[in-house]
């Protein structure tokens, strides 16, 4: 019976050329997130407040909720880095 060797691969930023050129690309989809966040929490924000005050409750719920999903995706986004070492790590341990 023959045993099998251990692979330990690990990943590495100076395996292929252009790394950093994509962490700088990945950077810049964080920050256009963050401002999409921002901007839908404000128009949602809007459409909760008109909503409100024209007594349209359909109206008021769609701002609601989408004040709620602008708040989920910045959680998302501005945590992303530390959800994905987690789990790489949490991977890794497996």
């Amino acid at each position: 019976m023959r045993l099998l060797a251990n692979v330990s691969v690990t990943p590495n930023t100076t395996g292929l050329p252009g790394i950093s050129e994509l962490q700088n690309i990945v950077g810049a989809l964080l920050t256009i997130g963050l401002i999409a966040a921002l901007a839908g929490l404000a128009i949602s924000a809007i459409v909760w407040a008109v909503g409100n005050h024209s007594v349209n409750p359909v109206l008021a719920g769609r701002g609601k909720t989408g004040v709620l999903v602008a708040f989920t995706a910045a959680l998302l986004i501005g945590g992303a880095v530390t959800l994905i070492n987690f789990f790489a790590g949490a991977g890794g341990s497996l």
